[in-house]
């Protein structure tokens, strides 16, 4: 079977992960580790986000680096494969990030969203800043 057909995509794409991610774990275990309770994937909120401060109204995404398209602009030329369905799926993700943001700071919350990189080079910094953040509210 062709690795670009529908039905290999569909397979490969049921194969990734969007809960429980290592980057949310690292996070969420940085904040527990410090007594920062939270709900996790609150499927009530938009976005369903990956952490959520209800009573704070401070809802936390951890966004892969890839999929949600960071430095997508230099990024995309990188595609070299099957470009005709990435390019515009990773878009769509970029584009659905921002209508969730809007959706959630016009209901009155204060949404984080932290990169994969980010977490993984400094899990203390990203749990500092939803810290603080909390504190603040």
């Amino acid at each position: 079977m062709d690795c670009h057909s529908p039905e290999q995509r569909r397979k490969n794409m049921q194969a990734i992960r969007s809960n429980d991610t290592s980057i949310e774990l690292m996070l969420r275990k940085e904040l527990w580790r410090r007594g920062i309770r939270y709900r996790k994937n609150c499927k009530i909120i938009a976005g369903s986000p990956d952490l959520v401060f209800i009573g704070k109204k401070v809802a936390v995404f951890c966004d892969s680096d890839f999929w949600h398209g960071r430095n997508w602009e230099e990024k995309k030329t990188g595609i070299k494969s099957n470009r005709d369905y990435w390019i515009p799926k990773i878009e769509r993700n970029i584009q659905r990030d921002a209508d969730v943001n809007l959706k959630l700071v016009s209901d009155g919350w204060i949404v984080l969203r932290f990169w994969e990189s980010e977490i993984r080079s400094s899990v203390s910094e990203c749990a500092d800043g939803i810290e603080k953040c909390l504190n603040n509210r």
